[in-house]
């Protein structure tokens, strides 16, 4: 008996298989040229950009000035004076930054200062970042002395908390990590 004779196809059209072949055989050396130009390039272009970034963090700030046509007129902020005394300013302590004691020693050192302290306890948080200084509606310049008394840098209007909850305070002071 003899072979099979193979298909029609195969014997007339023989390219399809070598087109396959030399299509995946290229697709291979392409990718290992990629990966041998990312690991030849790798180390100089970190080193570039590490190199850009050193220089750019060490450079001194310019300052941008405005040209002469578009500078505006500066107006002086009204600053709110603090209508009480140290000793008739009511504070609120609250600890935000999670240390044991922490609200405790803020206090301490507020009632040195010659400031009332309400009541201490520890904030609904315990992930503040910053220290926070907040006032009551008409209580600002308290709280701007406040916070120029502990140097601290955020102050505002109260932000979720009540005033209800201050305990007859006029400013609360959040603890942050810093």
């Amino acid at each position: 008996m003899d072979a099979p004779l193979p298909s029609p196809d195969a014997l007339v059209r023989p390219w399809r298989t070598a087109t396959l072949v030399a299509s995946l055989v290229a697709a291979v050396e392409l990718v290992l040229l990629v990966v041998a130009a990312l690991l030849l390039l790798a180390k100089p272009l970190a080193h570039a950009v590490q190199h850009h970034a050193e220089a750019t963090a060490a450079a001194p700030v310019a300052k941008k000035t405005a040209p002469a046509a578009h500078k505006v007129a500066k107006t002086k902020a009204i600053v709110a004076k603090p209508k009480l005394l140290r000793s008739s300013t009511g504070v609120l302590v609250l600890n935000g930054n999670g240390r044991t004691g922490a609200a405790s020693a803020a206090a301490a050192k507020l009632d040195g200062m010659g400031y009332r302290i309400r009541a201490k306890a520890n904030a609904k948080r315990q992930d503040y970042a910053t220290t926070v200084v907040m006032y009551r509606r008409g209580y600002e310049g308290e709280g701007r002395r406040l916070a120029h008394d502990l140097h601290v840098k955020v102050v505002g209007p109260l932000d979720g908390l009540a005033p209800s909850a201050l305990h007859g305070a006029q400013l609360a002071v959040v603890l942050g990590a810093r």
